[in-house]
């Protein structure tokens, strides 16, 4: 039996260097916003010829514009760049018929500072309601538990530590190859969110189970016995999550690409964190030994027999 409990100041350890790693990332390179968080245009356009968004994003490169370029369904090409006059449109638009051939365009808008803040208002109060609702409902749904606040608190920890590497490594990411935050970046970190709380409810659930059914001396032993339990299921699952996700990065293209990228990350920073985070935290905060090893003081399980 794998004592996961009794190792948690190694968890400890390595899960407080690396969010302060990502903090420090955070605080010197930063977060580099896109057009939907700043202001700027958009302009839809529609080629004669079969184009995606990634060529139409190296040639506006080449051309001196530095742009996001997203492909819709219909098969239209949205650009989004810095505020562009009358003249710029132009150039843009003749620069990409020169490689292209014929360019129709479809739309052109600006995007207002106003309206730029707002977004990143809105996006903000989402994830601190999504954080919220969280809190609330994990702390009803084990309302029957002694102490139920201290499970919600030990998911939102837990889905804080993911949110923290998530935006630590795009960060590192925006600074090497130019990416910036979007839209689909902040969808990206909502869905992160989900499948963290999916997979930290699904090991709080199964300790649940396991305090009813008495299978261990100590709730520390039930933690550990848990944790042992629910560790295939969450690895299966993330893998095949994982398999699915990559696929996006690879053939999808840049039309999602931050919020494949994101979710990538978020899957592995959830696995860990629902196996080795939240549930080391609420058995250290219920046994009042955050740094110290089980080893010597009390059997981790109760016998086999003793199960069920």
């Amino acid at each position: 039996m794998f004592d996961i409990v009794g190792k948690r100041p190694w968890f400890f350890s390595g899960s407080l260097l690396l969010v302060v790693a990502c903090i420090v990332v955070l605080a010197v390179v930063g977060l580099k916003p896109g057009i939907d968080f700043t202001a700027g245009s958009i302009t839809t356009l529609q080629f004669e010829q079969p184009v995606s968004a990634g060529q139409v994003q190296d040639e506006l490169f080449s051309l001196g514009f530095h742009a996001q370029v997203d492909s819709t369904p219909s098969g239209n090409i949205v650009v989004h760049t810095v505020e562009m006059t009358p003249a710029e449109k132009d150039r843009m638009k003749h620069g990409l018929e020169a490689k292209f051939g014929p360019v129709e365009e479809k739309g052109f808008e600006n995007v207002n500072p106003v309206i730029a803040r707002e977004t990143a208002r809105i996006a903000g109060i989402a994830v601190a309601i999504a954080s919220v609702g969280i809190l609330l409902y994990v702390t009803w749904a084990f309302r029957r538990m002694p102490r139920p606040f201290r499970y919600g608190t030990c998911a939102i920890i837990a889905l804080l530590h993911d949110v923290v590497v998530v935006l630590g490594v795009f960060a590192l990411l925006g600074a090497a190859l130019g990416w910036e935050v979007n839209l689909m970046f902040i969808t990206g970190v909502l869905a992160v969110i989900g499948y963290s709380v999916n997979n930290t409810v699904v090991v709080f659930d199964r300790i649940r189970e396991n305090l009813r059914k008495g299978v261990a001396r100590t709730f520390e032993g039930t933690v550990n016995l848990s944790l042992v339990e629910t560790m295939g299921r969450s690895l299966n699952t993330s893998l095949t999550t994982l398999f699915v996700v990559l696929a996006l990065v690879l053939f999808v293209g840049v039309s999602i690409q931050n919020f494949a990228v994101v979710l990538l990350i978020g899957v592995v920073a959830g696995t860990y964190s629902s196996l080795f985070v939240a549930p080391n935290l609420l058995a250290a905060w219920e046994s009042g030994r955050w740094w110290g090893s089980l080893s010597g003081r009390q059997p981790l399980l109760a016998s086999r027999t003793q199960e069920g």
